[in-house]
């Protein structure tokens, strides 16, 4: 049988890379423009374009060209022009689990208004990917994935490397998720440009086919070969109608066809062999050598990962969910903001943006964003729980009392301590000269007070000394209102507040107030405890951490490591001949911040002497474009102090302490860690993914060469043996790597390079991350695993704050404790609360971390009828009492309101 050779024109687009995102778009326009002229012309030889997979590019181009939106959509009706599924061709690795959905929710949405989608698991360049893909891929209907890195055998730089231990030794293979569900995968074996620039000369051609038909044979499994007319930033090769009618005249026993993924995909289906291989959960290179993974990207530039993750954790675990009780409250849900504030995040989530391996332009305009982001989000926050605050009952406030409700947006109850700045007085410029206000205010006398729940009962608060401050109201039928006011930072423990709920507390002005927490006296020792945990503190800032339950002890955990980093912004490699410089044994300085029944906040500070940079030769290499791997640079000879300044927190309530590090940077080209030394001896670890909690090897495979074995997470890794374990949450650190010997979780917190490290030499000093830099996590102990003991619920919700608003005193519909949505406590970890995007359904999301069936009760009230759905929220079962979740499902509710509650 004949042989098809499917031709596919493409240009993989990079928003921003080796050049800021506007002058990337400038090449862009120029490739949208030519491919109109290209399609208008007479015959129609040229038959279709790819368009990258990625909605956004249109956004990008209809911004500068909105007259050409009908004959874009045209073309796209006509299947000329093939687009989606997704919005942006965003890393997978690092952007959540709800990030990974949204975006392919929103690009699948966008499609909508064009007539077409392709319906193909696009991912050409995705520096790994995550093991449930397949399952997300399948519930948005598509069952079929391209994708260029994670499986051999393809190599460094987009060659072959020939072994006999590929994990497929085909091109086509079944990539099957944790859970089961499986998709066609398509491995560029020969990368996404193997078709690329075709000759039409003859003698060219035929050059040129003998060896891409070759190459492309290798790994077929069938007749049906591919080949990727494009590459990065490619313009259009518009000789493709005459480089077809040479290769067809040159090699007659093929068939060569201008083609597109639909084609291409349904002639494979139709001659793939009976038995494939089966590769199963994450794609990332485990097979290789390890020199090229790129999974140093996660710590390439931490301060764009620590923006991401406060963008993501404000959007869906504190914006959505409280629009959402919100609507449930009062009807209304602003699906249209909330898009574009999804939209505009997701624009910092391409691979060379948030992996933080482009210029230094692209990353300083990428803060801009994340900025604008913060503030809508912000905002959008504020304004939604003081909507809601209005609809809850607090006209039983006793007489000059101040309500606060304490809400919950998370999918689990919660228990820690808050602090709230609370105005405890305010005069407003309408009421008196401003220039009287503030003395006014500080020579009032200020009564005692006590703090109480909704039911009366006394609760524990402190009360910090008040400041006069301005400030302003917004009212939604006035001019804005400034004002002065007394105010004060209140903190109290907050116990059981209901998940997707709240609770109100009462500060109450009173006589003889209750007793306030007093300070405790520092002791000589440095060590803090709560109900759950005992910390000491040595020397050398190491401590030792006890679980009170069971008087299991971690020692000398905390140790921070500073090593030579001659890699780049893709790859992080060691300097030679230098050992690394710790924290051990260094003294710290130690002070007492703070120390109550409510919390205790410890800091100590180090100096480390570490050399200045890399030494000469490192600029020699940079220059002559050494691979990283081959590099022999060492360390400079002159030195620089390192200042390590660290805050630990042990509050009430909290499973394990928080730390936020403050590093003061002056050297360049090094990585700093913080050293976990667990002494647990086990083969395998935790670590939190997207939709899952993956296990992953502690020693890799015998192909691995590469010193370093790091891996990414999302929100924590964990290590663990049958008794006790050892999990580590952090806020935007996505890089670690398990030290088999002693145990040791090793979290990296800062890397210093200067070097873009691709293609050509692009320098890039901002990536050595000079001045101060922040890291912060907590350090979680627990028996038996992550799972099992569900230590992942205090892990995830790490970072995620209860919120606490002050309102008036008024009547509501709302009684003074709600929760919108109950379900039962199970093992399933909660990760969305929204409404649909084209119906006034709720819509929740759980995943399964473990390996056993669970059964999932949730409900609104009697005015909802819940049903399974799929994650593009369309209807799959009708209402039932109970579902049942698979081993590691991911499974998506919607809360459909019932007629009467939609006539309401």
């Amino acid at each position: 049988m004949k042989k098809t050779a499917h031709i596919i024109s493409h240009s993989h687009w990079d928003r921003e890379w080796y050049l800021p995102f506007e002058q990337h778009r400038y090449y862009f326009i120029k490739l949208m423009n030519n491919l109109i002229e290209q399609f208008k012309k007479e015959g129609n030889a040229f038959q279709s374009f790819h368009l990258d997979g990625q909605t956004v590019l249109l956004e990008d181009y209809f911004a500068v060209h909105p007259e050409n939106r009908e004959i874009i959509k045209q073309l796209i009706e006509e299947k000329k022009l093939y687009i989606g599924p997704w919005y942006v061709l965003q890393d997978a690795f690092l952007t959540s689990s709800e990030a990974n959905v949204r975006n392919l929710l929103i690009g699948m949405n966008d499609t909508k208004a064009y007539g077409h989608v392709s319906k193909i698991g696009y991912f050409p360049d995705t520096f790994g990917i995550y093991g449930q893909a397949p399952q997300l891929l399948k519930q948005a209907g598509i069952d079929t994935a391209a994708f260029g890195r994670g499986v051999k055998p393809t190599g460094f730089n987009n060659t072959v490397s020939d072994t006999p231990n590929f994990e497929s030794p085909f091109s086509e293979m079944i990539w099957k998720s944790p859970d089961g569900s499986s998709v066609l995968g398509i491995l560029f074996a020969n990368w996404y440009s193997n078709g690329n620039e075709i000759p039409v000369d003859e003698e060219e051609a035929k050059v040129f086919w003998d060896k891409k038909l070759e190459d492309a044979e290798k790994y077929a499994s069938t007749n049906q070969l591919l080949f990727m007319n494009g590459c990065d930033h490619q313009p259009l090769q518009k000789t493709i109608p005459e480089a077809i009618e040479t290769a067809t005249k040159l090699f007659p026993d093929y068939t060569f066809k201008h083609s597109s993924f639909d084609e291409y995909t349904e002639a494979l289906k139709g001659s793939l062999p009976e038995k494939l291989q089966v590769i199963e959960g994450e794609l990332r290179n485990q097979r290789t050598d390890g020199w090229s993974t790129l999974v140093n990207t996660a710590s390439s530039r931490i301060y764009l990962k620590q923006w991401n993750n406060h963008c993501q954790t404000l959007l869906e675990k504190i914006a959505e969910p409280l629009a959402a009780m919100n609507y449930l409250a009062n009807g209304t849900y602003p699906r249209e903001y909330i898009r574009f504030m999804w939209k505009s995040l997701m624009k910092n989530h391409p691979h060379d943006s948030i992996c933080g391996c482009s210029v230094d332009e692209v990353h300083r305009e990428m803060v801009t964003r994340f900025e604008t982001v913060a503030q809508m989000g912000e905002v959008f926050v504020e304004e939604k729980a003081a909507e809601l605050g209005q609809t809850i009952d607090t006209s039983k406030t006793p007489a000059g009392g101040i309500p606060l409700i304490v809400m919950n947006t998370t999918g689990w109850n919660k228990q820690e301590v808050v602090t709230q700045t609370v105005d405890l007085d305010k005069v407003y410029f309408s009421q008196m000269h401003f220039e009287e206000i503030p003395g006014y205010l500080q020579e009032k006398e200020m009564s005692g007070y006590k703090l109480v729940d909704d039911e009366g009962k006394a609760v524990e608060f402190q009360l910090e000394s008040p400041t006069i401050e301005f400030g302003y109201d917004l009212p939604d039928d006035q001019f804005r209102q400034p004002f002065f006011a007394k105010k004060a930072n209140l903190s109290f423990y907050t116990e059981d507040i209901p998940s997707f709920g709240y609770k109100t507390f009462y500060l109450v002005p009173n006589a003889h107030p209750a007793d306030q927490p007093q300070a405790l006296s520092p002791e000589k020792t440095m060590e803090m405890e709560n109900e759950y945990v005992h910390v000491l503190f040595h020397e050398d800032g190491t401590y030792d951490l006890t679980v009170k339950a069971t008087a299991k002890t971690f020692h000398r955990l905390g140790i921070y490591e500073d090593t030579g980093d001659i890699g780049n912004e893709y790859m992080f490699k060691e300097a030679k001949g230098h050992a690394a410089i710790t924290t051990k044994g260094v003294p710290a300085e130690f002070a007492f911040l703070e120390k109550n029944a409510l919390r205790t906040v410890l800091e100590f500070q180090h100096t480390l002497s570490i050399p200045v940079s890399a030494d000469g030769r490192l600029e020699i290499e940079r220059n002559k474009l050494i691979w990283h791997k081959e590099r022999e640079a060492g360390r400079s000879s002159e030195m620089t102090k390192l200042t390590l300044r660290t805050i630990v927190t042990l509050e009430k309530g909290m499973k394990g302490p928080a730390f936020k590090l403050f590093i003061d940077n002056q050297a360049t080209d090094h990585r700093l860690r913080v050293l976990f030394p667990t002494e647990l001896q086990t083969d395998t670890h935790k670590a939190d993914s997207i939709f899952e909690i993956v296990t992953r090897p502690n020693i890799p495979e015998k192909e691995w060469e590469n010193p370093s074995f790091c891996h990414h997470q999302s929100r924590f890794a964990s290590l663990a043996d049958d008794k006790m374990g050892l999990t580590v949450a952090t806020d935007g650190l996505q890089e670690y790597e398990i030290v088999p010997e002693d145990g040791t979780i090793a979290v990296t917190v800062l890397r210093s390079t200067a070097e873009l490290g691709d293609w050509g030499y692009f320098p890039t000093p901002e990536a050595q991350c000079q001045g101060m830099q922040t890291a912060e996590w907590q350090v979680l102990p627990h028996e038996n695993d992550v799972i099992f003991s569900k230590a992942y619920i205090d892990a995830y919700q790490y970072k995620v704050p209860l919120m606490v608003i002050q309102t008036s005193a008024h009547e509501g519909t709302l009684p003074g404790t709600h929760q919108f949505v109950n379900w039962e406590p199970t093992g399933l970890v909660w990760t969305s609360m929204k409404v649909a995007e084209e119906r006034d359904d709720v819509i929740m999301r759980w995943f399964n971390p473990a390996g056993t069936k669970e059964n999932l009760k949730a409900g609104i009230n009697d005015d909802y009828q819940s049903y399974k759905s799929t994650i593009l929220e369309e209807k799959i079962t009708e209402s039932t009492n109970q579902y049942e979740v698979k081993d590691y499902e991911i499974i998506t509710l919607g809360f459909q309101p019932t007629r009467q509650e939609r006539e309401r």
